[in-house]
């Protein structure tokens, strides 16, 4: 019996051999023949969880080198190139930033330059979580240009989009199915975040809370497995100066709850400022009937005058929320104009209210004029910027154990939490960067808050509310996520009969004779005037009434309601739930009829569907 067992696995082995010395006719590279003997000779969770680590390893990889690059880019335009006038450097940088990144995209990747979570959860929703192979680098590319030259965006959002596109070209090219694509789409998103932040529990709850919303989801191990894949790449290789990393903090202190109570007030009615002026200048870079290299002029000029006059507004802003948390607001403060001014703690809070003010408009700008990033960075820096703004008032009204540092802390998680709807991804963030556990409470309190106060002014993230509202992405009501799915046009039943409405009611009885179906459409010129079923028919044909006076506008029913070939499934199911008809008649946007919806069709479609994503 071992005999036979060594025999049977040398076999295999043999044909793994084979495959490999054959792989190079067949257009296969070597490691993608090994990996399909893998998937072949492994159990399916054994296989997910290998391929996690490798999505998870490759999005690790490509998170941190888009964090090495651009720190290397601000290394060279920082340490490198000197010019005699600081004004100089703000006004170039940040223009050229944006410029670039749109030429890039323009002529290098032909205009493609979908961004953003949205991005990602139009995939999932509308392209069975397949990713474009282009989104594995273009990310990388256009963003690292326009953070790297002084963009005032964040990098985690192209890591993110990266590190999905990573695991869904992985699933595709071994063939896996919708439920293990996107299992692996959101790995691969997993772990860029975990690498961004070496955060590998965020990274999690990332994927829980923005990526999997509606999604009918099992498995969790390969998720963990890329979350710590990523993690240990960002640990090995990032240096102390790229991570986001927290030190400096007070001991939790219960006395203090009133501050944290009154400031995520505070986080969240800014995170409403903060959406509500990002998607303002959306719309107004909409309006501007001007090229995209124009655009992106118009938008570099504008950003760079605000890097001059505000300095931390430039780059990711990381360094400069760390600086505030070590307590230098003074260098911060004498890096800008501000300095021609005699120094005072409420010159600083000038200072600062206008910077956590203008960096709502310095993130759009830099993103809707051209360039490529997120808002994860320009919430953390400005839930930095102002919890030390909400403490210094504190103080200088008087009040005195102030938790100025843990304020700074708590403000990012709270900004976050409120402008990007992920309270748990905001509240893990944090404690783990700051290894503030300690800080749960508080973390808790104003991200919380914060969310529930975004939550009350809209349920969904503006961001995203245009493509939830056309049933372009998943919300968490799973029923309506299926539906949308379904294609009107595939479920329109276009054999139907149709009788026109000047014949006599000899050729009807004919028609029903040969016919098979129910109801009848009624035709004039080709457009819908009625439908004739035979439950109307029956008083005319058991001679309950004289056929003489028999006609076809007689004998027809105007419908209760018309569907049109475009409107939503879920539309049409509540025209039926409201008529409590069986079937729907539809035409086209210039009223030409094209057959009929069967609510039970629709049904069995939404079955089908449901065993399929669930």
């Amino acid at each position: 019996m071992s005999n036979y067992k060594s025999i049977k696995k040398y076999n295999k082995v043999f044909r793994l051999l084979k495959d490999i010395k054959t792989s190079s006719v067949r257009g296969m590279r070597s490691y993608e023949v090994f990996i399909n003997w893998l998937r072949n000779n492994m159990t399916r969770n054994q296989f997910l969880i290998f391929s996690g680590i490798l999505v998870g390893l490759s999005s690790g990889l490509a998170g941190v080198l888009l964090k090495l690059l651009v720190h290397y880019i601000h290394y060279l335009i920082t340490s490198k190139v000197h010019f005699e006038d600081q004004i100089v450097f703000y006004i170039l940088f940040p223009f050229l930033g944006i410029v670039l990144t749109t030429v890039v995209v323009i002529y290098i990747f032909k205009g493609q330059d979908r961004k953003g979570i949205g991005a990602i959860l139009y995939e999932i929703a509308r392209h069975s979580s397949k990713v474009a192979p282009v989104k594995m680098y273009s990310q990388i590319v256009q963003s690292a240009i326009t953070v790297g030259l002084g963009g005032s965006a964040g990098l985690e959002s192209p890591i993110a989009v990266t590190g999905a596109a990573i695991g869904s070209n992985f699933a595709q090219t071994y063939k896996l199915d919708y439920k293990e694509r996107t299992l692996l789409l959101a790995a691969g998103a997993t772990a860029g975040i975990a690498a961004a932040f070496n955060a590998p529990i965020a990274g999690m709850m990332f994927a829980f809370e923005i990526l999997l919303t509606g999604v009918v989801f099992s498995d969790f191990i390969p998720l963990a497995v890329a979350a710590v894949c990523g993690s240990l790449l960002s640990r090995i290789i990032l240096k102390e100066e790229v991570l986001f990393q927290f030190t400096s903090r007070h001991p939790f202190d219960y006395h203090n709850i009133i501050f944290y109570l009154f400031f995520a007030i505070l986080c969240g009615f800014y995170a409403r400022y903060f959406v509500v002026v990002a998607k303002f200048v959306e719309h107004q870079f909409h309006r501007l009937k001007v090229s995209r290299l124009q655009r992106a002029g118009v938008a570099g000029i504008l950003l760079s005058l605000l890097c001059l006059a505000f300095p931390p507004l430039f780059g990711e802003g990381y360094a400069v929320v760390k600086a505030l948390n070590n307590g230098h607001v003074s260098d911060i403060v004498e890096n800008s104009f501000f300095r021609y001014f005699n120094y005072s703690q409420w010159l600083v809070v000038l200072f600062l209210t206008l910077v956590v003010l203008i960096k709502a408009f310095a993130t759009p700008i830099t993103i809707f004029g051209g360039g490529n990033g997120g808002n994860f960075a320009p919430s953390l820096f400005a839930g930095g910027f102002l919890g030390y703004l909400f403490s210094l008032i504190c103080t200088q009204m008087g009040f005195e154990h102030v938790p100025v540092t843990n304020l700074v802390i708590v403000g990012m998680a709270g900004v976050m939490s409120g402008v990007m709807y992920a309270p748990l991804t905001a509240i893990f963030l944090i404690a783990e960067s700051s290894s503030g556990y300690d800080l749960f409470i508080p973390l808790m309190i104003v991200a919380v808050i914060s969310f529930l106060i975004a939550k009350w002014f809209s349920p969904l993230p503006p961001e995203l509310k245009l493509l939830a509202d056309e049933g372009k992405i998943f919300t968490r009501e799973h029923d309506k996520n299926l539906l949308s799915l379904l294609n009107t046009e595939g479920l329109i039943d276009k054999e139907f009969e149709y009788i026109n409405v000047n014949a006599s009611f000899t050729n009807l009885l004919a028609q029903i004779k040969g016919g098979k179906r129910n109801i009848i459409a009624v035709l004039d010129d080709g457009k819908l005037a009625g439908t004739i079923s035979l439950d109307d028919l029956r008083p005319w044909l058991f001679g309950e009434t004289t056929n003489a006076t028999a006609t076809i506008s007689k004998l027809m029913k105007v419908p209760k309601v018309i569907v049109a070939n475009t409107d939503d499934v879920r539309i049409i199911l509540k025209h039926f739930d409201k008529t409590g008809t069986a079937e729907l008649p539809v035409v086209t946007a210039f009223g030409e009829f094209v057959g009929f919806i069967v609510k039970a069709t629709v049904l069995d479609s939404y079955r089908k569907l449901l065993q399929e994503y669930s």
